[in-house]
């Protein structure tokens, strides 16, 4: 069996110019972009104060706080909010909001143990301290973020877990509230 090769139709230099001119803009305009982002994270982390830690997490105290740090077993109150290397937030506490120390992601959770009460830092998580290649939500995989967070306070995950007990004997400890489930007739204590 014998393959006829068909000759290619040379393209004509016209085109060829104007995919290298495309494609040298498209590098251009990438270029900038990035450039945008890592102004705005070199921007973020002018001034003094910045420390960085072993595992890579920068930080800089905004505003001291008082009294013990957070630990692993602790749920802190906080304000946050998450930028993304551009600049742009993706997310933003409405309210104060409690977080398990040891429930976030690897970066937030060491900056949050280097906090105490009333205190303001700023985070810069690598990407590794972050969502990693993985991504989540509007973040991308491989995104390095910058959060500002204020801890309100922190109990102890036993304390929140023993009040949660409290409020569930206090409501009969079963769906429908005192007493039981919905429509089941309620006895009192010692009969009828």
């Amino acid at each position: 069996m014998s393959v006829t090769a068909v000759p290619l139709q040379p393209v004509k230099r016209s085109y060829l110019v104007a995919i290298w001119i495309g494609i040298a803009v498209a590098v251009i305009l990438a270029f900038l972009l990035a450039m945008q982002g890592d102004d705005y994270w070199a921007k973020s982390q002018r001034g003094g104060g910045v420390q960085t830690t072993a595992s890579g997490l920068k930080y800089k105290v905004l505003k001291p706080g008082v009294g013990p740090n957070p630990t692993d077993t602790d749920v802190a109150l906080v304000n946050y909010e998450g930028h993304l290397r551009s600049g742009q937030i993706f997310d933003k506490s409405q309210q104060p909001t409690p977080m398990p120390i040891r429930g976030v992601v690897p970066g937030f959770s060491e900056g949050l143990k280097l906090m105490n009460k009333g205190a303001k830092y700023r985070f810069w998580l690598p990407a590794k301290l972050a969502y990693g290649e993985k991504g989540s939500g509007p973040i991308p995989p491989n995104s390095p973020l910058v959060f500002d967070v204020e801890l309100i306070e922190f109990l102890p995950q036993a304390v929140i877990e023993q009040y949660q007990r409290q409020m569930m004997q206090q409501q009969g400890g079963m769906p429908g509230g005192p007493g039981g489930a919905p429509g089941e007739q309620v006895v009192p204590p010692g009969g009828r």
